[in-house]
């Protein structure tokens, strides 16, 4: 059985509308010969465990597909050997300063844990500052074409001109635009995300 594994974006969680659509597309509506199973963890807020965590749980599951959106984007990048699919993703979550900021923070998303807060300190705004400044080491002309990079042209929170120029320089040739903004709404899912994911030919 085919397996997917999803990484949510900044101060979210495994429990998004983003996993619950794909459940429904990969599972629920599939024949029983051609479904997918849909793990989607909730990713530490610290980088320096989230990393780690996400490598173990991928070489662990081996997924067919792995995506991730925003910061999850920049985590599945760094998932190498894996075919990845990165939506508008969020290479410089440091600098995003009116989202990562110090101070108490409320998860947008239930978590597993049932924590509802969480707290951004000056460090960990620095393990994110150190995590990006490696995360395109270890990229490998093979690597190179497994990796799919996915801009909204309506994203006015991760500039695509900003990001898809970065994304290339990496993966040349493995990014394509589509309309809509920086947060997957259904209609995104539905009509951009599926279909490309079903044109992969991974999952059917």
């Amino acid at each position: 059985m085919k397996k997917i594994m999803y990484l949510h974006g900044f101060g979210s969680s495994g429990a998004s509308g983003t996993v619950e659509l794909l459940r429904r597309e990969f599972w629920e509506k599939a024949n029983a010969n051609s479904r997918a199973t849909v793990m989607a963890p909730d990713i530490p807020l610290d980088p320096l465990v989230a990393m780690p965590m996400l490598e173990e749980l991928a070489y662990d599951e081996m997924p067919d597909l792995i995506i991730g959106t925003s910061m999850g984007g920049m985590y599945a990048q760094q998932l190498h050997g894996f075919t990845r699919i990165c939506v508008n993703p969020s290479f410089w979550v440091s600098k995003k300063y009116d989202i990562l900021f110090v101070g108490k923070h409320k998860w947008m998303n239930r978590r597993k844990d049932g924590e509802t807060e969480f707290h951004v300190t000056k460090e960990t705004i620095s393990h994110f500052q150190e995590m990006e400044e490696h995360q395109f080491d270890g990229v490998t002309d093979d690597d190179r074409t497994l990796c799919h990079g996915l801009f909204g042209d309506e994203d006015t929170t991760i500039l695509a001109s900003q990001t898809r120029p970065v994304f290339e320089q990496h993966y040349p040739g493995m990014s394509r635009i589509f309309h809509g903004g920086h947060r997957m709404n259904a209609e995104v899912v539905t009509h951009t995300l599926i279909p490309f994911i079903r044109e992969l030919g991974i999952i059917r």
